[in-house]
């Protein structure tokens, strides 16, 4: 491969990890031609894109951009796909289901790159399971805001007709 080649190549992956909320650095060696294949096809269901790319080309795309992936740089070694999307964890989730259908260890989740927060080392699948979307934390806090401002609503609504009727009986009341 010519150097133009591999510039444009580490152009584009430069540019997919600056577009990307989070991406999974996973090994998947030791698929055979069909489990790779249902692989591909269950990221493409689920809208995760997955791309196999070369260590070295990857590491060069993560030194272009603004942002410090050098916790990373350990997990680029054998054989590396990375797999975007757009929520966090769905990759995780993904490849648990995978790994159960086929009764299988692979793919392997060698580090990961989830809304600024990077992952490294230990057991990844089990913690990045467990992640909750951006989306999903902002609306458990609106539940959890809404929530005493809702009773407090329904307390003075239901509330209202005594106060009314009290109200109403001291201004009757002779004095």
């Amino acid at each position: 491969m010519k150097k133009e080649e591999k510039n444009q190549l580490i152009d584009v992956l430069a540019e997919e990890l600056k577009q990307a909320s989070t991406f999974y650095l996973t090994d998947i060696t030791a698929l055979n031609s069909e489990q790779t294949s249902q692989l591909r096809r269950l990221c493409f269901r689920k809208n995760v894109r997955l791309k196999v790319v070369k260590n070295t080309l990857l590491h060069k795309a993560m030194e272009r951009l603004d942002r410090d992936y050098s916790e990373l740089y350990p997990a680029l070694k054998g054989s590396t796909s990375i797999m975007f999307s757009d929520t966090g964890n769905l990759p995780a989730l993904m490849i648990k289901e995978f790994r159960d259908k086929f009764k299988s260890e692979r793919p392997i989740i060698k580090g990961a790159y989830v809304e600024e927060s990077m992952y490294f080392g230990g057991n990844l699948q089990e913690t990045l399971s467990n992640i909750k979307s951006k989306d999903q934390l902002l609306g458990e806090i609106v539940g959890l805001l809404q929530s005493p401002a809702q009773n407090v609503i329904s307390a003075l609504q239901s509330g209202g007709n005594k106060i009314a009727g009290i109200v109403k009986t001291l201004s009757e009341k002779p004095e």
